[in-house]
């Protein structure tokens, strides 16, 4: 079943070198959740190889072109890993994650938890006692 949404991207891919060439565009960025929906390989836990392929597509296409390619990652590994393929833009968390952890350390921090050396949070202060 396809609906309006997904031919954007496919046709998109389908036509990455010439997006890529296209005077003004100065850099391919892959939105890796968006691609993989649309794409038919959807990200449930790790990118399937046919989402890692697409990605490796727009990437080459933006190098062969002399323009940049960027990515949206979720966290620093992911963004290492694009780094080292090329990808010259990288996001290393995204926005409700680190809202997430900031909110939690700052709330663990209130009540005197502070984390342990395996990352456990232990009671310090007079939440500890």
């Amino acid at each position: 079943m396809t609906t309006d949404c997904e031919f954007p991207f496919t046709e998109a891919l389908e036509n990455i070198d010439a997006i890529a060439s296209t005077d003004g565009v100065d850099c391919l960025f892959v939105g890796p959740f968006d691609l993989g929906n649309n794409i038919g390989h959807p990200i449930l836990g790790t990118m399937d190889k046919e989402l890692v392929a697409a990605i490796d597509r727009v990437h080459q296409a933006a190098t062969k072109a002399s323009k940049k390619s960027g990515i949206y990652c979720t966290n620093g590994t992911q963004a290492k890993e694009f780094a080292a393929k090329g990808f010259s833009m990288i996001s290393v968390t995204g926005d409700v994650a680190a809202l997430q952890t900031h909110c939690s350390q700052e709330l663990n921090a209130a009540k005197g938890v502070t984390p342990s050396k395996g990352g456990e949070q232990k009671p310090s202060g007079a939440y500890g006692r």
